[in-house]
Order: structure tokens, then C-alpha cells, then sequence
């Protein structure tokens, strides 16, 4: 694990300094960057994000955007590869368990409350899409975390069982096949997580679908890390992941939910917002898309001064 003194070590001039880190959750080693404020020191008691990335995505993408955007106004910001994905370790590779994602939220808030210029009663929670999500989920179990928020939320367990409608009995038995297939020692079967390009849409594709392939497949956002490949084991992992459903009981935190005002998933947020019952806020920068948030002007900067609003009045 990377140690306090390690990180602080040969901090570079300027706004902010970026670290590579890495930290366990269990037998996985997630990899992560951490963004400080330039100046920081080992007394310094600093509110501290974790920052989870979209389903697909990686550190480098988004979430990293928002982690700089934050540490630039005086908060820590941990950005890092979920399990199975990016630098992170795990095997099969590319496999999406929400599970694991939801405990890798755990996990980042288990190091960041390691480190010694980190208020450990001043820990917060972002994420992303499917990040989002899960950060919510995490934030209904870890007492830790102190404000939580999410930025074009997806539940993607909810939208994987809508979208396979009358095909989940036979999705779930194809992959229970194929995962005793691989039990035999038979190679890992991948199938991909969007379009790879722009020629594999449909016009009758959803808005947001559109969009995740001119991010993630041209040179707008395209990472060799984010492979778009999707374990077919991970399925019956995703169909079973509910994201909300612990929200009216559990989510007592202060809770920030930003969704473009032309998002076509702004229903998982609404959803997401109905349910909780403490403190809440919705902000929809206008024009906004689900993606334009990822990294689209003015939106990015929209939300990110929203963030830094919210997290510093309640952590």
C-alpha cells in the first residue's frame, strides 16, 4: 500500500499534484490517483472524494476530470480503477461486478482513512454514471461517508433488466453455461459493452448510447485501458444489482444528484432523488446531456463548482 510519506514526497509546484497509489480490496489491488492541493502536509487535515468511474470507463477519463476539478479547490480526490478493470488487478479481467465495485468504494475510503492529512470525519463520495450508482449503494452501508453524490446516475442493474425484458431467464442461463465452461478450463467469453463505432448504431439506439460511443470509441475519450469488453459472467451479476433499492432507508446523508437538463437517463436520477429522505438537492445544468457532463464546457465546470459547494458545506 502507498504510505502517507511516499505520497507526500517530492509534491510538485503548482495547483494541484497527482499521485499514483494503490490499496487492496481483499486479494484485489486497486489502482488509483490521488489529486492534492499543492502545499499539502502531513498535518494537513483535508476533506477527502472518492471519485468511481462509469461503467467502461477508467481513472484517466472522467472521473480523473472531476478528481483534478476538486483537488484544484482545496479538497483530496481519489480517482481509481474498479476491480477487474484498468490497472486494477482481478481476473477475468473485464469483468463488471457490481458487488465488488460497490466494496471498492469501501475499500477507497479504507485508505484514504490511512493517511494522515486526511480528515477522517470529512469523507465524502462521487461517482459517475453506473459510478453513481454504486457510490449510492455504497453510501447506504458505510457510516463513513459523510455527503454523497452523483453525476448522471445509472442503475445499471435496473437498466439491464429492462432492456432484456423477456430474454433475462435465457441471458442468465447462457451465462451460467458458459461459466461452467470456463470451469473447464475453456477460454473467457467477451462481448462488447457498446458499439465500437459509430457505424454500429442505430438510429432507434438510445441518446445516451450515441453518446457513450462518440466518448469511448473516437479520439474524444478513447483510453487503450477502456477495452470495451465485457465478461459474459458478468451478467448475472449486473441483472441482480439493484442500486436504490436500500435509498429510503438507508441514505441519511447529505445527498447531491446532477443530471443534464437533456439527459434521456434523468429518470434514474429522479428515482434515485424520490427515494432518499435527508438532506437532498437536484441541479440540472441546462442543455446538458448525460455525457456532455463527462467532459463538455460549460457543463464540466457547472457541476464541478456545484461539487465543491456542496462538499465543502457538508463534510
Amino acid at each position: 500500500m502507498t504510505t502517507a510519506i511516499a505520497i507526500l514526497t517530492g509534491l510538485e509546484a503548482g495547483a494541484v499534484t497527482k499521485k499514483a497509489v494503490s490499496f487492496p480490496n481483499g486479494s484485489i489491488e486497486l489502482k488509483g490517483e490521488l489529486y492534492l492541493p499543492y502545499g499539502t502536509k502531513a498535518d494537513s487535515q483535508l476533506k477527502a472524494i472518492v471519485v468511481s468511474h462509469p461503467g467502461g470507463g477508467v481513472k484517466e477519463q472522467c472521473a480523473g476530470t472531476y478528481a483534478r476539478k476538486l483537488a484544484e479547490a482545496g479538497l483530496a480526490a481519489l480517482a481509481f480503477d474498479a476491480s477487474y478493470q484498468g490497472e486494477s488487478s482481478g481476473e477475468p479481467h473485464d469483468l463488471e461486478d457490481p458487488y465488488a465495485r460497490t466494496s471498492d468504494v469501501y475499500a477507497a475510503v479504507d485508505f484514504l482513512s490511512t493517511l494522515s492529512f486526511v480528515d477522517k470525519n470529512a469523507i465524502g463520495a462521487l461517482g459517475l454514471c453506473a459510478g453513481g450508482g454504486y457510490t449510492i449503494k455504497a453510501s447506504c452501508i458505510d457510516r463513513r461517508i459523510k455527503a454523497v453524490a452523483g453525476i448522471s446516475i445509472f442503475d445499471i442493474g435496473g437498466s439491464m433488466r429492462a432492456a432484456l425484458g423477456d430474454q433475462t431467464l435465457a441471458t442468465l442461463a447462457n451465462a451460467a453455461e458458459q461459466r461452467t465452461r470456463e470451469a473447464k478450463g475453456e477460454p473467457v467469453l467477451y462481448m462488447p459493452r457498446i458499439p465500437d463505432s459509430k457505424a454500429d448504431l442505430k438510429d432507434s439506439d438510445p441518446v445516451f448510447l450515441h453518446e457513450a460511443v462518440d466518448y469511448y470509441r473516437t479520439p474524444r475519450a478513447q483510453h487503450p485501458r477502456a477495452t470495451n469488453k465485457l465478461a459474459l459472467r458478468s451478467m448475472p451479476l449486473i441483472i441482480s444489482f439493484s442500486a436504490f433499492d436500500q435509498v429510503a432507508d438507508l441514505l441519511t446523508q447529505p445527498l447531491l444528484i446532477i443530471s443534464g437538463s437533456e439527459s434521456d437517463t434523468h429518470y434514474f436520477s429522479q428515482q434515485a432523488y424520490d427515494l432518499a429522505r435527508g438532506k437532498k438537492e437536484m441541479f440540472r445544468p441546462e442543455g446538458a446531456t448525460h455525457v456532455a457532463l463527462y467532459d463538455i464546457e460549460p457543463y464540466v465546470t457547472q457541476a464541478a463548482d456545484k461539487l465543491i459547494q456542496f462538499f465543502k458545506e457538508n463534510l
